[in-house]
C-alpha cells in the first residue's frame, strides 16, 4: 500500500487564494464542524464517507481534512483503495494545524 496523498495547510491556503479548483472536505463530528470549520468545506462525517463517496468530485483535487489529521488520512486511504479515487489529499495536521499556521484566529473544535 502506498502512503497516502498530504497536503500542508500552506498548499491549502495557496489554492484558496488562487481561487484554483479544488473541493474541500470537513470529516469530523458534528458538533466539531459547530465549533469551526474551514470556508466552504463540504461536510460527510467519517462514518458516512465510504457510502456517501458519490458525493465526493472525481475530477479536481480534493481535501479531506479532520482534527489532527489522523482520520482524514484513514478515510483517504479507504477511498483510495475501495473506490480507486486518486484526486485526494489528507491536510496534514488538520484544523490543528491550520489554526496555528494560518487563523490563530480559530477555535479547534
Amino acid at each position: 500500500m502506498s502512503a497516502v496523498p498530504q497536503m500542508t495547510v500552506d498548499d491549502l491556503w495557496r489554492l484558496i487564494k488562487e481561487d484554483a479548483p479544488h473541493f474541500i472536505l470537513d470529516i469530523r463530528e458534528i458538533h466539531e464542524v459547530e465549533t469551526s470549520h474551514l470556508e466552504n468545506a463540504a461536510h460527510i462525517p467519517m462514518a458516512f464517507c465510504l457510502s456517501r463517496q458519490t458525493e465526493i468530485p472525481r475530477d479536481i483535487p480534493v481535501v479531506v481534512y479532520c482534527r489532527s489529521g489522523a482520520r482524514s488520512s484513514a478515510i483517504v486511504s479507504a477511498l483510495m483503495s475501495k473506490y480507486d479515487f486518486t484526486n485526494l489529499h489528507s491536510l496534514s495536521g488538520g484544523m490543528t494545524e491550520w489554526a496555528r499556521a494560518i487563523d490563530p484566529q480559530i477555535e479547534v473544535g
